[in-house]
């Protein structure tokens, strides 16, 4: 009991702020470090005024097991007892990222390693069969094993230093609550994984808004008459390179993703397409318009028939 109350007494004395006036900095805690190892970190950042303060705050408090690493915004103006908690609850510093609509996959990872969000190879692996690493139940339902088209574009707050899979598991997470409700209301019988893969042609295809549900619309008018989409996007996507202009020659890219070679929507997304698109794939246009070509200013003009579209090809494009 001596013990214990002059401990006590101890903590009450050590309690007080390092530097009342001093400003926050980031503190990085090791995964699994012991009390001492997280005191002495603490100590060296300036933020306590001894490790062993810290130990024995941990002790009376009873969180030696709670204690998370992590990245923290730590202040020696905070007091002893604030920064346990901050520790013992994982209170860590949230970074925001952005996932743009239309990104690749491999554009997505980029972006995450940049941020310090995960290692690179660990994040396109993952990536690359996650289908089989997550429990969410719309994975099940994809004929593919990548995850292309599902890592919902959105901002995100994320800690660094967790595990990549936990990372992913965040955009998965947030497809299911946006998209699955939205598709199984307004799906028609159509598979979801149809749906995100035709939203991502509308994706990569469409620059104005309003033409969306219009791009939407002409491809299931070509798919419904057992037409090739022939989609330059998907072209580009089996090249693995962007391209302001497709020639003759990329259409002939031997890729099932090259929808000029073969009928039928690719076998997967070619992006990860934003609720404006996925809504337009859900609720395409209802016209008879089966084909388009982009003006110079990113508009389409939209044709009936192949002579029409012929015309507009030779007025606003030329092919190399």
């Amino acid at each position: 009991m001596v013990i214990v109350a002059l401990s006590a007494a101890g903590i009450a004395a050590a309690n007080r702020g390092v530097d009342p006036g001093g400003r926050g900095r980031i503190v990085v805690i090791p995964p699994g470090a012991s009390s001492g190892e997280i005191g002495r970190v603490l100590q060296s950042a300036g933020v306590i005024r001894r490790s062993s303060h810290f130990v024995l705050a941990v002790r009376l408090r009873r969180l030696t097991r709670a204690l998370q690493g992590g990245e923290y915004l730590l202040s020696p103006s905070m007091t002893l007892l604030d920064i346990v908690d901050v520790i013992a609850h994982g209170q860590v510093v949230l970074h925001p990222v952005t996932i743009p609509e239309g990104f690749t996959a491999a554009e997505i990872v980029d972006g995450l390693a940049v941020e310090g969000l995960g290692e690179r190879a660990r994040l396109a692996e993952i990536v690359e069969r996650g289908a089989d690493l997550f429990p969410h139940e719309f994975l099940h339902w994809m004929p593919i094993r990548s995850l292309e088209g599902y890592l919902f574009p959105d901002t995100y707050r994320l800690p660094r230093g967790i595990p990549e899979r936990e990372v992913i598991r965040a955009l998965l997470d947030r497809f299911e609550q946006v998209v699955v409700p939205m598709w199984k209301a307004e799906g028609g019988g159509r598979s979801l994984h149809e749906v995100i893969t035709l939203a991502s042609l509308v994706e990569r295809e469409a620059r104005l808004p309003q033409e969306r549900a219009l791009i939407a619309g002409v491809l299931y008018n070509r798919l419904r008459r057992g037409m090739r989409l022939e989609v330059d996007a998907t072209v580009l996507y089996a090249l693995g390179r962007h391209k302001s202009v497709v020639t003759y020659k990329d259409l002939e890219v031997n890729s099932p993703y090259n929808t000029y070679r073969h009928a039928g929507l690719p076998p997967g997304p070619i992006a990860n397409p934003g609720l404006a698109a996925i809504r337009a794939a859900l609720a395409p246009a209802t016209t008879n318009y089966l084909y388009y070509v982009a003006r110079p200013d990113g508009s389409h003009v939209f044709s009936r028939t192949y002579q029409e579209h012929l015309a507009a090809i030779r007025r606003y494009r030329s092919v190399p």
